[in-house]
């Protein structure tokens, strides 16, 4: 059966020190690397050049409330495309932090245009098909749109990358709505790789994925399941058969968030044939 691609994520120290990852991943493979707000540009430069020295896609993360000024911003850009040979990045807004730098929103940092001056080809931006604690659906939609207007008018190729969730239907059904809105962008649904139901219950509270938080509980109240673990193909295989059976659908492929581990995500991927083996 065809499978829709997948990417996954990594962590900056995973990046740069991991011995797992030489090999793991199929050639090309988009792999995104995390900011948290606690590695430095150094570190995280580091990360994205040995990922793309592995032979993958480097797709570092630039959450805005986290970055600091419009300098030290070029200065990421820079060394991540001189340094490390980057065109492909993913750009959140990182949370409301109690104290933003000079970016609140991840519409001021595309403004600044630093990454089609520094020749960024392709960029992910944030989708939250369930929602999110920090602000609205409408406001949520607005900044959607206002993407999709960079989109338009520049040369660096948009794509939706969503937060994780639980719920294959909603999110369905949330991808095939964003057409009637005007947004055209591929999207890449966020799920969760294999992993135990309490490490994803931690995971989503972190997160404030509420649906997922609710659906997960539910699920944990079974012994057996709870032992099992969770299975993303429960959530992967509806997701993946809606996107090849409608026509144009805006759903291209899958971002794994491997909770329970870069290594047993990647032999899950490999194992469904969604990467050869």
């Amino acid at each position: 059966m065809t499978k829709i691609a997948a990417s996954i994520e990594i962590s900056p120290k995973q990046a740069v020190e991991n011995e797992d990852i030489p090999g793991l991943f199929p050639s090309g493979t988009r792999v995104y690397i995390t900011d948290v707000g606690t590695d430095t540009a150094e570190t995280l430069t580091a990360g994205a050049k040995r990922v793309k020295d592995l032979g993958y896609t480097p797709v570092p993360h630039f959450a805005s409330r986290r970055l600091t000024t419009k300098e030290a911003l070029e200065n990421r850009i820079k060394m991540m495309t001189q340094d490390a040979g980057v065109t492909d990045v993913l750009v959140i807004g990182g949370g409301l932090e109690k104290e933003a730098g000079e970016f609140d929103s991840t519409m001021k940092v595309l403004e600044t245009g630093f990454f089609d001056k520094y020749g960024i080809t392709h960029m992910g931006v944030a989708g939250h098909p369930e929602g999110s604690p920090d602000f609205s659906d409408d406001v949520a939609l607005e900044a959607l749109k206002f993407k999709q207007e960079f989109h338009n008018r520049s040369d660096i190729e948009l794509r939706i990358v969503t937060q994780f969730g639980f719920d294959a239907d909603n999110f369905t059904k949330w991808a095939d709505s964003l057409s009637g809105k005007g947004i055209d962008l591929p999207v890449h649904l966020g799920v969760a790789g294999p992993a135990k139901l309490t490490t994803l219950v931690k995971f989503a509270a972190m997160c404030g994925v509420g649906n997922s938080i609710s659906f997960l509980k539910k699920r944990m109240g079974a012994v057996l399941a709870l032992a099992s673990g969770f299975d993303p193909d429960e959530i992967v295989n509806p997701i993946e058969k809606h996107a090849l059976s409608t026509e144009n659908s805006a759903i291209k492929q899958i971002h794994v968030f491997p909770f329970g581990g870069v290594k047993k995500s990647a032999e899950w991927l490999k194992e469904r044939g969604s990467w050869p083996k």
